[in-house]
């Protein structure tokens, strides 16, 4: 077969393509060469600089660097974040529209939120048009009793627009210590038990002058979670113990170590660093149970606190159950009940806003959660 001549000319364009491109690469080396070179002679001079001043140019070196990012977040950082807001209008504006709109714990995220970032401080709340007690009480997850009470108001009076209201971190008192005032009596002067004063101590933003004595400052400011006005407590009185048809001693009885559900509802309130006890709502009432079996120590309302008519069981094991708020107590003290034994009924007596009960496991004093133990 014969090859094709190639031509002269066809020879010379080959050749200058090739010398181009050789020129091309001695040129990309020796300019890049350079430039390389000239760049690492100006840091070396910038080192060797920097070092022999011993950092005499590093401040000025640091203000120019945050001159030229804060030029730069001023003149891009507007352009980025609009185009992030539309971005974000385009994508979930409708979503979060329809929750707001339609979701019914949105108070609840909401109160939740502020006593996790407000860190228990009190909140100057105006009074807004068509507010009421009851919706800003919802609004900060609080009982309306907590609002009356830190702001010297009773139910029968009212608020309008523009009134100022003091909300407080979690429901109780805040209470300003007098001179030879103790925790235990501040704690007893609004309704607690002994048992229950560690949650004056429990409260994270309650300061003491000793950690082991608990000793407080006339003139500074405590906050008893749960606790209730006196005036409150002095009402209470007149709501007399009601007892049912009465539960049958059980005779001999040992605990076996593990709870039932004390009563059939909803758990309305868990437990918390300030609520240590379930509460659990039925609108229409129900029997309360022993959790296990043991001694009634507690049955009645003794001592007018806020529990209302309330039920103590012993169970011998070194766990204690309480059962408050009841309307009827269907046992006494000292008497003996087994597991699933009926109590008494589900009530609204003491410090409560609706029928529900108020549910406690104790062990040595301190309140344990219940989810842990209930079966």
């Amino acid at each position: 077969m014969q090859e094709k001549k190639i031509s002269f000319r066809e020879r010379l364009i080959v050749k200058d393509i090739q010398d181009y491109f050789l020129f091309l690469r001695a040129y990309v080396k020796y300019r890049g060469y350079g430039w390389f070179s000239r760049f690492e002679g100006g840091k070396d001079f910038l080192v060797d600089l920097l070092y022999k001043k011993r950092g005499r140019y590093a401040r000025p070196f640091l203000h120019f660097g945050t001159i030229g990012l804060v030029f730069l977040l001023i003149t891009v950082g507007p352009v980025i974040l609009n185009d992030a807001e539309k971005q974000q209008a385009g994508n979930i504006g409708p979503i979060l529209s329809t929750a707001t709109a339609y979701a019914p714990d949105f108070y609840t995220l909401q109160a939740e939120e502020v006593r996790q970032y407000r860190g228990g401080e009190i909140i100057d709340h105006i009074v807004s048009d068509g507010e009421t007690l009851s919706s800003i009480a919802q609004r900060y997850g609080l009982q309306v009793s907590t609002i009356l009470w830190e702001n010297n108001l009773t139910e029968k009076s009212k608020i309008k627009a523009g009134d100022e209201l003091r909300i407080l971190p979690v429901d109780g008192i805040r209470h300003k210590v007098a001179r030879g005032e103790t925790i235990y009596s501040i704690g007893r002067k609004y309704g607690l038990e002994d048992s229950q004063l560690q949650v004056i101590v429990d409260y994270p933003f309650n300061e003491f002058l000793n950690d082991e004595d608990f000793d407080v400052v006339a003139g500074q400011y405590l906050m008893v979670p749960n606790g209730v006005m006196p005036r409150a407590i002095a009402s209470g009185t007149t709501n007399a113990t009601r007892y049912g048809v009465l539960t049958p001693d059980a005779g001999s009885v040992s605990a076996s170590g593990s709870f039932i559900w004390p009563a059939s509802g909803r758990i309305t309130q868990g437990y918390s660093f300030y609520h240590k006890a379930f509460d659990i709502a039925n609108k229409a009432g129900g029997q309360i149970l022993a959790t296990d079996a043991g001694v009634v120590t507690v049955a009645g309302w003794l001592d007018n606190t806020g529990y209302g008519n309330r039920v103590m069981i012993d169970h011998g094991n070194g766990f204690v159950t309480l059962y408050a708020h009841m309307s009827v107590i269907q046992v006494k003290a000292g008497q003996r009940v087994k597991r699933g034994d009926v109590l008494g009924q589900m009530g609204n007596t003491g410090r409560s806003t609706g029928t529900h009960l108020h549910f406690e496991i104790r062990q040595g004093g301190a309140l344990l959660n219940p989810s842990n133990y209930l079966r």
